[in-house]
């Protein structure tokens, strides 16, 4: 085999690593290790969690109405948020799948590998972290956490306050675009805060995000503007704390 043949061969094995790798990392984030890649939805999924189902990435309707969370989060907000710039990552993830795919059935050159990988890393991020967005957050929001989750703060942060504290600290210092993320660390199995810069880059590579706060513009500044901080304290008053423990049990049992 020459060169160009073996380079060839080795796009197509990235293309086709790059979706297994990224449809599994997906629906592990999104919805927890019991959900399979392709598999259809059960009755017993809340399908406001399942951002992936019969080969397609796939925008989960929002759990509650668009105006639900005001007045700290305003319905204009969430519906564009959700509808548009939501609905543009599943889209974005689902074409750039279909050009690897073509890609690794030899259909579309090889060297189109690169771009389309990283279109793939930069949509699929996007719609996962988003999913989990809607769900850490409630009309009803419990003050505190419960269950294993507490201790778990409490003998990492010391206290809840401390923790969240960090947390927002976190979210108001990525620089441009990204998230604040507390996730559960995949060596240690302890909970880690880390800010991430354009949501394909995470800090700490195979992090299980467990609370995850949206810090792009798009998320706020129609009714905070440029008060970043006033909208991250708005988002934790509507902490979804039972989804946020739920995460928690599932990445340690994971």
């Amino acid at each position: 085999m020459n060169s160009r043949g073996a380079d060839m061969n080795r796009r197509r094995f990235i293309a086709l690593s790059s979706l297994a790798a990224l449809g599994t990392i997906s629906q592990a984030r999104a919805t927890g290790p019991s959900i399979q890649p392709q598999h259809k939805m059960t009755k017993k999924q809340d399908p406001s969690t399942v951002g992936y189902a019969d080969g397609k990435y796939v925008l989960p309707p929002l759990p509650y109405a668009y105006d639900a969370l005001e007045p700290m989060l305003d319905e204009k907000t969430v519906r564009i948020h959700h509808d548009k710039h939501h609905a543009a990552y599943v889209a974005g993830a689902n074409a750039a799948a279909e050009k690897l795919r073509e890609i690794a059935d030899g259909k579309l050159d090889a060297s189109a590998t690169t771009n389309w990988v990283r279109n793939l890393s930069f949509n699929v991020s996007g719609h996962v972290l988003h999913t989990i967005y809607w769900t850490n957050m409630t009309p009803d929001p419990k003050k505190e956490p419960q269950g294993p989750l507490v201790d778990a703060i409490k003998e990492k942060f010391g206290s809840l306050e401390a923790m969240m504290k960090e947390f927002k600290a976190a979210s108001q210092g990525v620089e441009g675009s990204g998230w604040g993320i507390l996730g559960v660390d995949p060596m240690s199995k302890t909970l880690v805060i880390c800010g991430a810069e354009k949501h394909q880059n995470l800090e700490i590579p195979g992090l299980v995000p467990i609370l995850v706060c949206d810090v792009w513009e798009h998320a706020y500044y129609l009714k905070h503007q440029n008060l970043r901080a006033d909208y991250i304290e708005d988002f934790c008053r509507l902490i979804n704390w039972d989804d946020v423990e739920r995460r928690y049990q599932e990445a340690m049992a994971s």
